[in-house]
């Protein structure tokens, strides 16, 4: 597989809906704080409008209800990585995507062999309060060199005019929420993020094991 060098992060199978259309090849649905019928309803949906649209959904946090659903990606922040069974993820086959944003978490993330890592936040975001001082685009170099071939996923405040000089400092993709969804024209933004990075990274291609520990 590939992933494109820009994505949507998304909070409803509607925004799913409009994006895809606009050549969203890969969308993140990121949820929080609805009744688990709602999350699977919306999960289900997601991932049957990624499907035919031969796009890729990458589930956020809701793990359990990603493989009971037969989702084939999931992101998990570090909070995350305290209660996932990751075994049980990757038995399914499920790929994995983990979320850094210093040292100690990234040395974190790489025991369970992820198939990217995302760095952030690279800006100031608008979305929410961060614990997380922005990385800057120094960061992305650095941790570009630490992980060698694995993709770099940069978020964070990324807007169009941004882009080049993420891309630029290393990142093989760059996620995008606010420069997106709260667009006056959300559709025709998102045509003009895939004509600003049209080509994709590849990954290796495999599913890693669980690590030994």
């Amino acid at each position: 597989m590939s992933l494109p060098r820009v994505y949507p992060i998304v909070d409803s199978a509607d925004w799913v809906r409009r994006l895809l259309p606009a050549g969203a090849r890969l969308v993140q649905l990121r949820i929080k704080d609805r009744p688990a019928v709602e999350l699977r309803a919306e999960i289900r949906e997601s991932k049957d409008l990624c499907a035919t649209a031969g796009a890729q959904l990458i589930v956020n946090d809701h793990w359990q209800l990603a493989l009971e659903e037969g989702c084939d990606f999931v992101h998990l922040g570090q909070g995350d990585l305290d209660t996932a069974d990751v075994p049980a993820l990757r038995r399914a086959g499920l790929r994995l995507g983990i979320s850094t944003h210093d040292e100690a978490e990234l040395t974190r993330a790489l025991g369970f062999e992820p198939d990217y890592v995302a760095l952030g936040p690279i800006y100031p975001t608008l979305l929410k309060a961060m614990p997380f001082a922005p990385q800057g685009l120094g960061r992305i170099g650095q941790w570009k060199r630490r992980i060698g071939a694995l993709p770099l996923i940069a978020i964070g405040g990324i807007t169009l005019e941004r882009l080049p000089g993420v891309l630029e400092a290393g990142a093989d993709s760059a996620a995008v929420v606010t420069d997106i969804v709260r667009h006056a024209d959300p559709e025709r933004r998102m045509e003009e993020w895939v004509r600003a990075a049209p080509s994709s990274t590849a990954t290796d291609g495999h599913h890693h094991g669980p690590p030994d520990d």
